[in-house]
Protein backbone atom coordinates (compact mmCIF):
# COMPACT_ATOMS: atom_id res chain seq x y z
CA UNK A 1 0.00 0.00 0.00
CA UNK A 2 2.83 2.72 0.63
CA UNK A 3 4.36 1.63 -2.10
CA UNK A 4 1.78 2.21 -4.34
CA UNK A 5 1.04 5.76 -2.53
CA UNK A 6 4.04 6.80 -3.26
CA UNK A 7 3.94 5.90 -7.09
CA UNK A 8 0.79 8.10 -7.24
CA UNK A 9 2.64 10.77 -5.75
CA UNK A 10 5.15 10.58 -8.12
CA UNK A 11 2.60 10.33 -11.23
CA UNK A 12 0.47 13.36 -10.06
CA UNK A 13 3.73 15.24 -9.75
CA UNK A 14 4.61 13.81 -12.83
CA UNK A 15 1.63 15.35 -14.71
CA UNK A 16 1.81 18.73 -12.83
CA UNK A 17 5.42 19.18 -14.72
CA UNK A 18 4.02 18.36 -17.72
CA UNK A 19 0.79 20.48 -17.34
CA UNK A 20 3.47 23.39 -16.75
CA UNK A 21 5.21 22.97 -19.88
CA UNK A 22 2.20 23.03 -21.84
CA UNK A 23 -0.73 23.99 -20.07
CA UNK A 24 -3.66 22.14 -21.29
CA UNK A 25 -6.19 23.86 -23.26
CA UNK A 26 -4.55 26.75 -24.45
CA UNK A 27 -3.27 28.19 -27.50
CA UNK A 28 0.71 26.69 -27.38
CA UNK A 29 0.89 26.33 -30.95
CA UNK A 30 2.73 22.84 -32.18
CA UNK A 31 6.09 23.81 -31.43
CA UNK A 32 6.85 22.46 -35.03
CA UNK A 33 10.01 24.81 -36.17
CA UNK A 34 11.19 25.52 -32.29
CA UNK A 35 14.69 24.34 -33.01
CA UNK A 36 15.22 24.54 -37.07
CA UNK A 37 18.33 26.34 -38.33
CA UNK A 38 18.81 26.62 -42.02
CA UNK A 39 21.97 24.12 -42.93
CA UNK A 40 24.31 25.88 -45.29
CA UNK A 41 23.78 24.92 -48.85
CA UNK A 42 26.51 22.96 -50.54
CA UNK A 43 28.53 25.61 -52.47
CA UNK A 44 26.40 28.54 -51.80
CA UNK A 45 27.71 31.64 -49.74
CA UNK A 46 25.05 33.42 -46.95
CA UNK A 47 23.99 37.02 -48.86
CA UNK A 48 22.83 39.00 -45.46
CA UNK A 49 19.71 41.27 -45.68
CA UNK A 50 20.51 44.79 -46.07
CA UNK A 51 19.70 48.21 -48.51
CA UNK A 52 21.95 49.83 -51.29
CA UNK A 53 21.99 52.25 -53.72
CA UNK A 54 20.41 50.26 -56.87
CA UNK A 55 21.48 51.72 -60.12
CA UNK A 56 24.16 52.67 -62.30
CA UNK A 57 26.77 54.72 -60.11
CA UNK A 58 28.25 56.46 -63.75
CA UNK A 59 26.74 57.61 -67.10
CA UNK A 60 25.50 54.50 -69.54
CA UNK A 61 27.28 53.98 -72.14
CA UNK A 62 24.28 55.11 -74.51
CA UNK A 63 22.42 58.14 -73.00
CA UNK A 64 24.18 60.93 -71.35
CA UNK A 65 22.01 60.84 -67.84
CA UNK A 66 22.63 57.78 -65.26
CA UNK A 67 20.11 55.15 -64.60
CA UNK A 68 17.60 56.64 -61.82
CA UNK A 69 18.88 55.72 -58.60
CA UNK A 70 16.64 53.71 -55.80
CA UNK A 71 17.29 52.98 -52.40
CA UNK A 72 15.94 49.59 -51.94
CA UNK A 73 15.98 46.63 -49.92
CA UNK A 74 16.69 42.99 -50.33
CA UNK A 75 16.03 39.76 -47.82
CA UNK A 76 18.83 37.39 -46.83
CA UNK A 77 19.56 34.19 -49.49
CA UNK A 78 22.39 32.30 -50.20
CA UNK A 79 23.91 32.09 -53.55
CA UNK A 80 26.45 30.20 -55.51
CA UNK A 81 29.63 30.97 -54.46
CA UNK A 82 30.75 30.78 -58.43
CA UNK A 83 29.00 30.55 -61.56
CA UNK A 84 27.95 27.24 -62.53
CA UNK A 85 30.49 25.44 -64.16
CA UNK A 86 30.40 22.51 -66.87
CA UNK A 87 30.90 19.83 -64.28
CA UNK A 88 28.08 20.91 -62.25
CA UNK A 89 26.07 21.25 -65.38
CA UNK A 90 27.52 17.59 -66.86
CA UNK A 91 25.50 16.42 -63.77
CA UNK A 92 22.16 17.99 -64.95
CA UNK A 93 22.87 16.46 -68.75
CA UNK A 94 23.74 13.26 -67.05
CA UNK A 95 20.61 12.77 -64.86
CA UNK A 96 18.92 13.48 -68.44
CA UNK A 97 20.59 11.02 -69.90
CA UNK A 98 20.04 8.26 -67.01
CA UNK A 99 15.94 8.86 -66.71
CA UNK A 100 15.96 8.60 -70.69
CA UNK A 101 17.62 5.33 -70.63
CA UNK A 102 15.58 4.03 -67.61
CA UNK A 103 12.31 5.00 -69.40
CA UNK A 104 13.34 3.31 -72.74
CA UNK A 105 14.04 -0.23 -70.56
CA UNK A 106 10.99 0.09 -68.39
CA UNK A 107 9.36 0.75 -71.94
CA UNK A 108 10.98 -2.64 -73.50
CA UNK A 109 9.60 -4.60 -70.57
CA UNK A 110 12.48 -4.98 -68.18
CA UNK A 111 10.31 -4.07 -65.19
CA UNK A 112 13.30 -4.55 -62.66
CA UNK A 113 14.24 -0.79 -63.31
CA UNK A 114 11.19 0.26 -62.09
CA UNK A 115 9.22 0.67 -58.49
CA UNK A 116 6.06 -1.41 -58.96
CA UNK A 117 2.97 -2.18 -57.51
CA UNK A 118 2.66 -5.73 -56.70
CA UNK A 119 3.17 -7.29 -60.09
CA UNK A 120 2.16 -4.67 -62.28
CA UNK A 121 3.91 -1.45 -63.31
CA UNK A 122 1.88 1.83 -62.48
CA UNK A 123 1.33 2.92 -66.44
CA UNK A 124 0.19 6.55 -65.15
CA UNK A 125 3.14 7.00 -63.10
CA UNK A 126 6.34 4.90 -63.39
CA UNK A 127 8.47 5.23 -60.90
CA UNK A 128 12.34 4.81 -61.58
CA UNK A 129 14.15 2.47 -59.41
CA UNK A 130 17.30 4.79 -59.24
CA UNK A 131 19.53 2.19 -57.47
CA UNK A 132 19.36 -0.16 -59.90
CA UNK A 133 22.67 0.44 -62.60
CA UNK A 134 21.89 0.98 -66.14
CA UNK A 135 23.84 -1.71 -67.66
CA UNK A 136 25.58 0.13 -70.63
CA UNK A 137 27.69 -2.87 -71.58
CA UNK A 138 25.02 -5.57 -71.22
CA UNK A 139 24.67 -8.20 -73.90
CA UNK A 140 21.51 -8.94 -74.04
CA UNK A 141 19.54 -7.89 -77.08
CA UNK A 142 16.60 -6.18 -75.59
CA UNK A 143 18.56 -3.56 -73.77
CA UNK A 144 21.16 -2.84 -76.55
CA UNK A 145 17.97 -2.25 -78.31
CA UNK A 146 16.30 -0.32 -76.12
CA UNK A 147 19.45 1.69 -75.15
CA UNK A 148 20.82 1.84 -79.09
CA UNK A 149 18.41 4.36 -79.63
CA UNK A 150 19.36 6.99 -77.64
CA UNK A 151 22.40 6.93 -80.24
CA UNK A 152 23.23 7.83 -84.01
CA UNK A 153 23.42 5.29 -86.19
CA UNK A 154 27.15 4.51 -85.34
CA UNK A 155 25.98 3.56 -82.09
CA UNK A 156 29.09 5.26 -80.47
CA UNK A 157 27.72 8.87 -80.10
CA UNK A 158 24.94 9.65 -77.78
CA UNK A 159 22.41 11.89 -79.61
CA UNK A 160 22.19 14.70 -77.60
CA UNK A 161 19.06 16.31 -79.61
CA UNK A 162 17.05 13.06 -77.30
CA UNK A 163 18.01 14.77 -74.40
CA UNK A 164 14.89 16.66 -72.76
CA UNK A 165 13.88 17.99 -69.61
CA UNK A 166 9.95 18.43 -68.89
CA UNK A 167 8.94 19.84 -65.55
CA UNK A 168 5.47 21.90 -65.08
CA UNK A 169 5.27 25.18 -62.64
CA UNK A 170 1.87 26.97 -61.14
CA UNK A 171 1.44 30.34 -63.33
CA UNK A 172 1.40 32.56 -60.44
CA UNK A 173 1.32 35.55 -62.28
CA UNK A 174 -2.17 34.18 -63.51
CA UNK A 175 -3.21 33.67 -60.19
CA UNK A 176 -2.90 37.17 -59.56
CA UNK A 177 -4.77 38.81 -62.08
CA UNK A 178 -7.53 40.71 -60.71
CA UNK A 179 -10.41 38.57 -62.66
CA UNK A 180 -8.75 35.36 -61.89
CA UNK A 181 -9.04 36.39 -57.40
CA UNK A 182 -9.82 33.22 -55.44
CA UNK A 183 -12.54 33.44 -53.19
CA UNK A 184 -11.51 32.03 -50.04
CA UNK A 185 -14.39 31.70 -48.05
CA UNK A 186 -16.45 29.84 -50.90
CA UNK A 187 -13.04 28.07 -52.07
CA UNK A 188 -14.00 29.38 -55.67
CA UNK A 189 -12.32 30.55 -58.68
CA UNK A 190 -15.16 33.32 -60.21
CA UNK A 191 -17.56 32.05 -63.36
CA UNK A 192 -15.47 33.89 -66.17
CA UNK A 193 -12.23 33.28 -64.38
CA UNK A 194 -9.74 32.31 -67.28
CA UNK A 195 -5.78 31.09 -67.02
CA UNK A 196 -3.46 31.55 -70.31
CA UNK A 197 -0.35 28.97 -69.66
CA UNK A 198 1.95 27.30 -72.04
CA UNK A 199 1.90 23.58 -72.85
CA UNK A 200 4.68 21.25 -74.78
CA UNK A 201 4.61 18.42 -76.48
CA UNK A 202 7.39 16.37 -78.83
CA UNK A 203 5.79 15.36 -82.20
CA UNK A 204 5.73 12.40 -84.27
CA UNK A 205 9.70 13.53 -85.66
CA UNK A 206 10.48 13.94 -82.02
CA UNK A 207 10.72 18.06 -82.56
CA UNK A 208 9.96 19.97 -79.20
CA UNK A 209 6.42 22.48 -80.02
CA UNK A 210 5.00 24.61 -77.60
CA UNK A 211 1.82 26.42 -77.59
CA UNK A 212 -0.33 28.79 -75.53
CA UNK A 213 -3.51 27.56 -74.43
CA UNK A 214 -6.42 29.64 -72.56
CA UNK A 215 -8.60 27.29 -70.57
CA UNK A 216 -11.38 28.04 -67.61
CA UNK A 217 -9.75 28.43 -63.97
CA UNK A 218 -11.82 26.27 -61.85
CA UNK A 219 -9.06 24.75 -59.93
CA UNK A 220 -5.29 25.11 -58.88
CA UNK A 221 -3.99 22.81 -61.43
CA UNK A 222 -5.35 24.91 -64.43
CA UNK A 223 -2.61 27.61 -63.52
CA UNK A 224 0.08 24.39 -64.30
CA UNK A 225 2.22 25.33 -67.44
CA UNK A 226 4.06 22.61 -68.99
CA UNK A 227 7.58 22.91 -70.55
CA UNK A 228 9.84 20.53 -72.24
CA UNK A 229 13.60 21.66 -72.47
CA UNK A 230 16.45 20.21 -74.39
CA UNK A 231 19.31 20.43 -72.14
CA UNK A 232 22.38 20.07 -74.02
CA UNK A 233 24.04 23.67 -74.28
CA UNK A 234 24.55 24.87 -77.87
CA UNK A 235 28.26 24.36 -78.72
CA UNK A 236 28.12 25.71 -82.46
CA UNK A 237 28.21 29.04 -80.42
CA UNK A 238 32.29 29.40 -80.61
CA UNK A 239 31.61 28.85 -84.46
CA UNK A 240 28.70 31.12 -84.84
CA UNK A 241 29.12 34.01 -82.79
CA UNK A 242 32.62 34.62 -84.19
CA UNK A 243 32.53 35.08 -87.53
CA UNK A 244 36.43 34.72 -89.84
CA UNK A 245 37.62 33.27 -86.45
CA UNK A 246 38.90 29.76 -85.19
CA UNK A 247 37.20 28.80 -82.61
CA UNK A 248 36.83 24.98 -83.56
CA UNK A 249 38.61 23.45 -80.58
CA UNK A 250 36.17 25.52 -78.14
CA UNK A 251 33.84 24.14 -80.18
CA UNK A 252 35.04 20.46 -79.98
CA UNK A 253 36.09 20.44 -76.48
CA UNK A 254 34.50 23.24 -74.43
CA UNK A 255 31.97 21.09 -72.55
CA UNK A 256 32.82 17.68 -73.02
CA UNK A 257 36.46 17.83 -72.02
CA UNK A 258 37.48 17.61 -68.44
CA UNK A 259 39.95 20.01 -68.80
CA UNK A 260 37.16 22.73 -69.08
CA UNK A 261 35.43 20.89 -65.97
CA UNK A 262 35.36 23.88 -63.58
CA UNK A 263 34.96 26.71 -66.30
CA UNK A 264 31.82 28.78 -66.63
CA UNK A 265 28.82 26.55 -68.68
CA UNK A 266 27.88 28.79 -71.49
CA UNK A 267 25.88 27.82 -74.79
CA UNK A 268 22.74 27.67 -72.08
CA UNK A 269 19.48 29.75 -72.92
CA UNK A 270 17.46 31.59 -69.86
CA UNK A 271 14.78 28.83 -70.30
CA UNK A 272 17.45 26.06 -69.90
CA UNK A 273 18.74 27.99 -66.88
CA UNK A 274 15.16 28.04 -65.35
CA UNK A 275 14.64 24.23 -66.23
CA UNK A 276 18.07 23.70 -64.40
CA UNK A 277 17.08 25.20 -61.54
CA UNK A 278 13.78 23.66 -61.30
CA UNK A 279 15.75 20.03 -61.35
CA UNK A 280 18.30 21.00 -58.86
CA UNK A 281 15.11 21.82 -56.68
CA UNK A 282 13.65 18.80 -56.97
CA UNK A 283 17.09 16.73 -56.19
CA UNK A 284 17.46 18.45 -53.24
CA UNK A 285 14.09 17.94 -52.03
CA UNK A 286 13.72 14.10 -52.80
CA UNK A 287 17.02 13.49 -50.87
CA UNK A 288 16.51 15.69 -47.96
CA UNK A 289 13.41 15.06 -45.35
CA UNK A 290 12.89 18.82 -44.67
CA UNK A 291 12.33 20.61 -47.85
CA UNK A 292 14.27 23.90 -48.93
CA UNK A 293 13.14 27.08 -51.03
CA UNK A 294 13.46 26.88 -54.57
CA UNK A 295 16.85 27.27 -56.33
CA UNK A 296 16.42 30.16 -58.85
CA UNK A 297 17.86 32.61 -60.62
CA UNK A 298 18.62 35.57 -59.18
CA UNK A 299 16.71 39.18 -59.35
CA UNK A 300 18.06 41.96 -61.03
CA UNK A 301 18.46 43.61 -57.43
CA UNK A 302 19.80 40.35 -55.80
CA UNK A 303 22.18 39.86 -58.19
CA UNK A 304 23.64 43.83 -58.22
CA UNK A 305 23.21 43.63 -54.30
CA UNK A 306 25.39 40.36 -54.09
CA UNK A 307 27.79 41.74 -56.66
CA UNK A 308 28.18 45.38 -54.34
CA UNK A 309 29.59 43.18 -51.63
CA UNK A 310 28.12 45.38 -48.33
CA UNK A 311 30.40 47.81 -50.28
CA UNK A 312 26.88 50.68 -51.51
CA UNK A 313 28.25 53.12 -53.94
CA UNK A 314 31.41 50.97 -55.25
CA UNK A 315 31.75 51.10 -58.63
CA UNK A 316 33.41 47.22 -58.72
CA UNK A 317 32.81 44.10 -57.05
CA UNK A 318 36.14 44.57 -55.12
CA UNK A 319 35.24 48.07 -53.93
CA UNK A 320 37.43 50.36 -55.97
CA UNK A 321 36.30 52.94 -58.96
CA UNK A 322 39.02 50.99 -60.94
CA UNK A 323 39.57 47.53 -63.12
CA UNK A 324 43.36 47.37 -61.41
CA UNK A 325 44.81 47.17 -58.26
CA UNK A 326 47.22 49.33 -56.92
CA UNK A 327 49.94 47.36 -58.03
CA UNK A 328 48.42 47.37 -61.95
CA UNK A 329 46.72 43.94 -61.78
CA UNK A 330 43.77 43.42 -63.55
CA UNK A 331 40.98 42.28 -61.07
CA UNK A 332 38.89 40.05 -63.62
CA UNK A 333 38.72 38.56 -67.26
CA UNK A 334 37.56 41.06 -69.46
CA UNK A 335 38.52 42.87 -72.58
CA UNK A 336 41.18 45.54 -71.22
CA UNK A 337 41.90 47.06 -74.52
CA UNK A 338 41.03 46.50 -78.49
CA UNK A 339 42.40 43.25 -79.60
CA UNK A 340 44.09 42.77 -76.06
CA UNK A 341 42.24 40.05 -74.75
CA UNK A 342 45.12 38.22 -72.74
CA UNK A 343 46.48 41.13 -70.59
CA UNK A 344 44.47 39.77 -68.07
CA UNK A 345 45.90 36.51 -67.48
CA UNK A 346 42.56 35.37 -69.48
CA UNK A 347 41.68 34.70 -73.44
CA UNK A 348 38.36 33.60 -73.58
CA UNK A 349 36.82 32.01 -70.56
CA UNK A 350 39.01 30.68 -66.96
CA UNK A 351 38.33 28.70 -64.36
CA UNK A 352 36.17 29.90 -61.86
CA UNK A 353 37.58 31.70 -58.91
CA UNK A 354 40.74 32.71 -60.98
CA UNK A 355 40.33 36.37 -58.88
CA UNK A 356 39.67 37.09 -55.55
CA UNK A 357 36.16 37.11 -53.79
CA UNK A 358 34.23 40.27 -53.05
CA UNK A 359 33.39 41.20 -49.56
CA UNK A 360 30.43 38.41 -49.40
CA UNK A 361 32.90 35.47 -50.79
CA UNK A 362 31.24 36.09 -54.67
CA UNK A 363 33.75 35.12 -57.09
CA UNK A 364 33.71 35.84 -60.73
CA UNK A 365 30.70 38.78 -60.02
CA UNK A 366 32.83 40.89 -62.76
CA UNK A 367 34.37 39.44 -65.74
CA UNK A 368 34.70 36.23 -67.29
CA UNK A 369 31.19 35.31 -67.93
CA UNK A 370 27.83 37.66 -67.64
CA UNK A 371 25.01 35.87 -65.92
CA UNK A 372 21.48 35.35 -66.36
CA UNK A 373 19.00 37.08 -63.92
CA UNK A 374 14.78 36.53 -63.64
CA UNK A 375 14.30 39.46 -64.42
CA UNK A 376 12.66 40.93 -67.21
CA UNK A 377 13.76 43.78 -69.33
CA UNK A 378 12.95 47.08 -69.43
CA UNK A 379 15.17 50.70 -70.26
CA UNK A 380 12.89 52.01 -66.85
CA UNK A 381 12.52 49.40 -64.64
CA UNK A 382 13.73 51.64 -61.59
CA UNK A 383 11.10 53.93 -62.21
CA UNK A 384 7.90 51.86 -60.56
CA UNK A 385 9.36 48.43 -58.74
CA UNK A 386 9.05 48.48 -55.12
CA UNK A 387 11.56 49.17 -53.03
CA UNK A 388 11.32 45.76 -50.86
CA UNK A 389 12.28 42.82 -52.56
CA UNK A 390 12.09 44.73 -56.06
CA UNK A 391 11.65 42.28 -59.24
CA UNK A 392 10.11 42.90 -62.45
CA UNK A 393 8.88 39.59 -63.84
CA UNK A 394 7.48 39.04 -67.05
CA UNK A 395 6.70 35.09 -67.48
CA UNK A 396 6.67 35.02 -71.23
CA UNK A 397 4.41 32.79 -72.87
CA UNK A 398 5.57 31.48 -76.85
CA UNK A 399 2.95 33.63 -78.39
CA UNK A 400 4.17 36.92 -77.12
CA UNK A 401 6.33 39.26 -79.08
CA UNK A 402 10.29 39.22 -78.53
CA UNK A 403 10.45 42.80 -77.30
CA UNK A 404 8.83 40.68 -74.33
CA UNK A 405 11.25 38.14 -74.12
CA UNK A 406 14.06 40.14 -73.10
CA UNK A 407 15.82 39.38 -69.70
CA UNK A 408 18.75 40.75 -67.89
CA UNK A 409 21.85 39.88 -67.68
CA UNK A 410 25.02 41.12 -65.68
CA UNK A 411 28.40 41.48 -64.77
CA UNK A 412 30.26 41.58 -68.07
CA UNK A 413 32.11 38.96 -69.72
CA UNK A 414 35.83 37.51 -70.97
CA UNK A 415 34.58 40.15 -74.64
CA UNK A 416 33.62 43.08 -72.67
CA UNK A 417 35.22 46.64 -71.80
CA UNK A 418 35.32 47.18 -68.00
CA UNK A 419 32.45 49.34 -68.24
CA UNK A 420 29.84 46.16 -68.28
CA UNK A 421 31.71 44.73 -65.54
CA UNK A 422 30.20 47.57 -63.01
CA UNK A 423 27.97 46.86 -60.46
CA UNK A 424 25.29 48.64 -61.38
CA UNK A 425 25.70 48.20 -65.30
CA UNK A 426 22.56 46.56 -67.08
CA UNK A 427 22.12 44.77 -70.38
CA UNK A 428 19.79 42.05 -71.90
CA UNK A 429 19.59 39.13 -74.15
CA UNK A 430 16.39 37.19 -75.21
CA UNK A 431 15.21 34.24 -73.08
CA UNK A 432 15.86 31.99 -76.39
CA UNK A 433 19.20 32.76 -77.24
CA UNK A 434 22.24 31.61 -76.09
CA UNK A 435 26.06 33.07 -76.12
CA UNK A 436 29.83 31.50 -75.50
CA UNK A 437 29.99 34.69 -72.97
CA UNK A 438 26.42 34.29 -70.87
CA UNK A 439 26.70 31.70 -67.55
CA UNK A 440 24.21 31.77 -64.78
CA UNK A 441 24.68 31.14 -60.98
CA UNK A 442 21.66 30.16 -58.72
CA UNK A 443 20.23 31.61 -55.55
CA UNK A 444 18.02 30.24 -52.77
CA UNK A 445 16.01 32.66 -50.15
CA UNK A 446 17.06 32.46 -46.61
CA UNK A 447 14.32 30.84 -44.33
CA UNK A 448 13.98 33.00 -41.64
CA UNK A 449 15.06 36.53 -40.89
CA UNK A 450 18.18 36.29 -42.05
CA UNK A 451 20.56 39.06 -39.98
Amino acid sequence: MKSAKILSIIAFAGLILTGCSAPRGELTGLGTGAQFNEASPYGMVYVKRGSFMMGSNSQTAVFDAPDNLLTVTVDAFWMDETEITNDEYKQFVSWVRDSIAYRALIDAGRTEFSIQKGDEVDDEDVRINWRKKIPWNSKEEDIQEALYSMYYEDGIELNTTLLHYEYTWIDYDQAALASNRFDVTRGVYPPTAVARVDTSWVDEDGIIRDSTIERPLRQAKDLTSRRIIGVYPDTMIWVRDFKFAYNEPLLRMYFSHPGYAYYPVVGITWEQAEAFCHWRTSLYNNNNYVKGQDYRLPTEAEWEYAARGGRKMAAYPWGGNYARDDKGCFMANFKPYRGSYTDDTGGTTMKVASFKPNDFGLFDMAGNVSEWTSSAYTSTSNSYIHDFNPSFQYTAKKDDPDILKRKVIRGGSWKDISYYMQCGTRTYEYQYECRPYIGFRCVRSYIGEGM
